[in-house]
Order: C-alpha cells, then sequence, then structure tokens
C-alpha cells in the first residue's frame, strides 16, 4: 500500500531536547535537536517549516525530519515564527525571523553553556519556510551563511499572488497586491534578490516534478543557484526521511553534487 505523502505532518517523531525563547510573544521560540555528546563547534542547521505562512501550521510538522537531520550530526534549531491568522504576516514573520538571525548563536551557545557561539547556520527551509531561507541567505553578509537550501521554496511572489497560490497565501502574508505594496514585495522576494550581482552563500534549490502544492516552475531557471530536480517526487516527499526524495536532500545539505 503506497504510503500517504502527507502522513509525514503527523507522524510521531521524537521532542526537542531544549526550546529557546527569542522574544516575549508565544510563538517566539526554538525547538533544539541536539545529538549526543555534541560538542559547540558542532555544525548548525536552522530549519524553517513552511505551510504557506497560516497558523494552522507550526514546526511540528517538521519533527521527523529534525530527528533525521539530528542523526546525521548537526544540532537543529526550529525556529516557530507569527503567521497570518495568528498575528503574523507584514511586517511581523520576517520582524521574528530576523530577531532568530540575530540571536540564534547567542541562543544556542547558552544552552550549551559556552561561548564563543556555533559556526554558521546550514539554512534549510521548505515551501513558505523555503522562501524565508532564501530571503535570509541573500540578505546577509555571504559568510553569515554555511549554505542555503530551498526545498519546494515559494520563489516568485508577484507570480504567486496572481496565480493565488496557496489560496492566496501571498496576499495575506504581504497584506494586499504587488501594485498596492510594491516595496514589500522587492524586499522579500527571492526571485527579485536572486536577480542582484552582489557575493552571496551557496543556495541549492530542490524540487520535486510531481509538486502540485508549489508547482515546479517556481524553481526552474532561477539564476545564482545550484538547481536539482528530482522526478517523481511531490511536495511532501522533501521533509519525508522515509521518501524517495531524502538521500538527494541530504547531499543538497552536506554541499554534495546532486
Amino acid at each position: 500500500m503506497r504510503r500517504n505523502p502527507r502522513s509525514v505532518l503527523t507522524r510521531s517523531a521524537d521532542g526537542p531536547d531544549a526550546v529557546v525563547r527569542y522574544g516575549e510573544h508565544p510563538e517566539a521560540v526554538v525547538d533544539l535537536h541536539i545529538p549526543p555528546g555534541t560538542r559547540p563547534s558542532a555544525p548548525l542547521l536552522l530549519l524553517l517549516h513552511g505551510g504557506f505562512w497560516r497558523q494552522e501550521y507550526d514546526r511540528r510538522h517538521t519533527r521527523s525530519m529534525a530527528v533525521a537531520l539530528r542523526d546525521e550530526g548537526f544540532v537543529v534549531a526550529t525556529p516557530e515564527y507569527r503567521r497570518t491568522g495568528g498575528g503574523g504576516g507584514w511586517p511581523a514573520t520576517f520582524d521574528d525571523v530576523a530577531v532568530v538571525r540575530r540571536r540564534l548563536a547567542t541562543l544556542v551557545a547558552e544552552v550549551f553553556g559556552s561561548r564563543p557561539g556555533p559556526p554558521p547556520p546550514v539554512l534549510v527551509g521548505h515551501s513558505a519556510g523555503g522562501q524565508l531561507a532564501l530571503w535570509w541567505a541573500l540578505t546577509v553578509a555571504p559568510d553569515a551563511v554555511r549554505r542555503a537550501v530551498a526545498l519546494a521554496p515559494v520563489t516568485d511572489l508577484v507570480r504567486a499572488h496572481a496565480e493565488r497560490l496557496g489560496d492566496g497565501a501571498v496576499t495575506a502574508l504581504l497584506g494586499g497586491s504587488p501594485e498596492q505594496h510594491p516595496d514589500r514585495y522587492a524586499a522579500v522576494d527571492p526571485a527579485v534578490l536572486l536577480r542582484g550581482d552582489g557575493p552571496r552563500p551557496l543556495i541549492t534549490v530542490v524540487h520535486g516534478s510531481e509538486d502540485r502544492q508549489v508547482p515546479v516552475a517556481y524553481s526552474r531557471g532561477l539564476t545564482g543557484v545550484t538547481y536539482v530536480e528530482l522526478s517523481d517526487i511531490e511536495h511532501f516527499g522533501l521533509i519525508d526521511p522515509l521518501s524517495a526524495a531524502w538521500p538527494a536532500v541530504i547531499s543538497a545539505v552536506r554541499g554534495l553534487p546532486g
């Protein structure tokens, strides 16, 4: 019997080894999954969950993935952020991710009880989290990120608005159309940011050919990235350690050839 691709969203998995707080609102937390015997110099991976930036999807649906990445030797940090329908959207969602970006090393170092903090993180984001990971990676100094891996990311926000991707998810996130808020779109749209000619970290985009939530056309033709397209893979296989996509995801996370 073929497994339901969405089963990963509710699959039982180990909870975090530590939870740290980066702000005052209820969503301002980061789950940490820590390999046994880990040292402060262990590689740090920041995992940004998707769900079209909506309140009904939170970091818990990526716990199977976080545990699998922990078992690969990474300290995995999974932040929560305010989402539309729960106080998020513009600018709160991006404010939260910016605070995590600024405070992450200190928060992780405090858990280990030592300083200096860990090395620059590997960024991994899925779907809407892929957009956030690309925005993070493209708006910091290149050496502030080890590499970025965007899995089925929402890359072209203008197109996503026009096509009502996710039943108008981008419109809800940014509070209106590109005509109403051109500066907002330009500031956070990966398709715009990738057209810049400044230095950037290594970015890999992985997308499944059978994706129906974020069609693969959103990733084809992106400039300045390493692009990996996986045949016969849908949207949720990219976050499922039991899927055929998982070896390619791990290769991208480790910066190995696809």
